[in-house]
This record gives C-alpha cells, structure tokens and sequence, in this order.
C-alpha cells in the first residue's frame, strides 16, 4: 500500500473554475489526489491544509530545542517541538508528497515555507557528520524510495525553466533544493501559469497541465561520486556487459542508477495516468 501526504499551501480556499477567486493549484492537486483514489482505494492518504492552517513559524525556543540531542531535552523542549514531531512523522510515512502551492512575490508562501522549516530537522531528517566535511550533511529521508510531486500556479507568464521570467521564480528552485537535502530525490513538477492575464492565456495551459506531467523529473542536486563522474560513455557499455573493467563500487553504483531511473519511469507513468483523467 502507498502512502501519500496532500499538502495545499494556497490562501485561497475554493477551486479555481468551481468558486469564485478558486485557487488553480488546489484545483490541480485535488484532481490528481481524488484520480490516485479512485484508481488505488487501498492507498492510504493524509491531507493538510496549510494554506488555511499554517504550520508555526520557528523561534528562538525552537531552534534551542531541535539544535538539543533527544536525551537532553527538557519537558519544554519536547512540548516545543511537538508540531514538528508530527509533520515529520507524517512526511517520513509518506511514499508520495503532493504539494500544491502558488508563487507568490516570486516565492513559496509564508505557510509552505514554515512548513520546510519545520521538517527541516536535525536527527530526524537531515544528520550533520563532522568528518564529511565540506558537505557534512547526511539526507536522513533518503533511506527509500519516495517521490514528491510539486503541482504550482503562477499569476503571470514566463516563469518555467528557459522563460523570460525564469530568474525570477524561487519557487520551485528553493522547495526542490529543501526536499533534496532531506532526501527525496524523485521530483515530478506540473505549472500553469497566465491567471493574471486570464482567456486562452491561461485556458492552454490548464488544458495543457496533463500532458506535461511526464516533462519534468528533477534529479538529486548532490554530485555522484567522483569515481562515478570519471566514466567515459565507452566505460559505461563496458559496465553494462559487467566484463571486469569498473570496480564492484562502481558497477553497484551503476546498477542502482539503472534501477532508480526504472522507478523514475514507472513513477511518472503512474502520474500520467491518475492527473490525465478527467482534465477539465
């Protein structure tokens, strides 16, 4: 059975096309969520709405709290971090982040951001080792596989990857960035943008919105290991026959490569299908 865990950040609380002033990105989350339930009625699924109950924003007792080794917390502590505790425990269930959220000011809104900042945890999900330095932080999420699919909306036009407004949206570009440095790697994104504008502007890419869900798959933001970056195309054939020539580190670290990007495959073939149902 598979877990997901429906995040819908936007301070609108309607349906864009159902309600008037409806969120577009709520729209879009709720046609996929509702698709994956008909289609998988044994799959278990969470939803929070933190556009119109927003998580707490950190504070100094936090920080103190979550920067503190379990056995040393205080009772105030543990009370502190108890929201926390259970965001995490519900993000660390899921197999499938849904995340539906606007851009707002050319970022993600105040309530998806306090979100991240409260999963965004030492020893729960991201581990800082000392001896790794300089990048000493240690993905505790990235234990098993689970995806993140991030459905935006954006009031004006050209903020996609190579648009004229790209340098402008640090939305998509910062919540990625957060989600793989707690570990979840496999990133499946979906935007419509033009509701500003309104008519055919926005009317194409909404209609548009299933087709493109195959478009965009985000790869982990950390380097492979440098044995891995040495290949040549001519050493990865030769890896692929397993004649001897790479060592038994750098055919394993092939071999999850070739599994991982299966997954990838089979992921968004399923997402394809639940997202492209019933478009309207």
């Amino acid at each position: 059975m598979t877990h997901l865990l429906h995040l819908d950040a936007s301070a609108r609380p309607g349906l864009a096309g159902k309600d008037e002033h409806g969120s577009h990105s709520r729209n879009l989350t709720h046609r996929f969520v509702s698709q994956w339930a008909a289609r998988r009625a044994q799959d278990g699924i969470v939803y929070r709405d933190i556009g119109q109950n927003p998580p707490s924003f950190i504070s100094h007792d936090w920080i103190a709290s979550s920067f503190t080794p379990e056995e040393r917390r205080e009772p105030w502590m543990r009370d502190t971090l108890a929201e926390s505790d259970q965001l995490v425990d519900e993000l660390i269930a899921a197999d499938v982040l849904v995340i539906g959220t606007p851009l707002y000011n050319f970022g993600m809104p105040a309530a998806l951001k306090a979100w991240i900042d409260q999963i965004v945890r030492p020893g729960r999900t991201v581990e800082v080792d000392e001896s790794k330095l300089p990048d000493p932080y240690v993905p505790l999420l990235a234990d098993r596989p689970r995806h993140a699919v991030i459905l935006s909306a954006r009031g004006g036009i050209g903020f996609g990857p190579g648009g004229e407004m790209a340098h402008m949206n640090h939305l998509e570009p910062n919540l990625v960035t957060a989600l793989n440095f707690i570990g979840i790697t496999r990133i499946h994104q979906i935007a419509i943008e033009g509701q500003e504008t309104g008519g055919e502007v926005l009317a194409a890419p909404v209609a548009s919105a299933p087709g493109r869900c195959l478009v965009r798959s985000c790869r982990h933001h950390r380097h492979p290991p440098l044995h891995a970056r040495r290949w040549s195309s001519i050493r990865c054939k030769a890896a692929t026959r397993g004649n001897g020539s790479l060592s038994r580190r750098s055919w394993a670290w092939h071999q999850s490569q070739q599994r991982s990007r299966r997954e990838r495959q089979r992921f968004r073939a399923v997402m394809a299908e639940q997202i492209g149902l019933g478009a309207g």
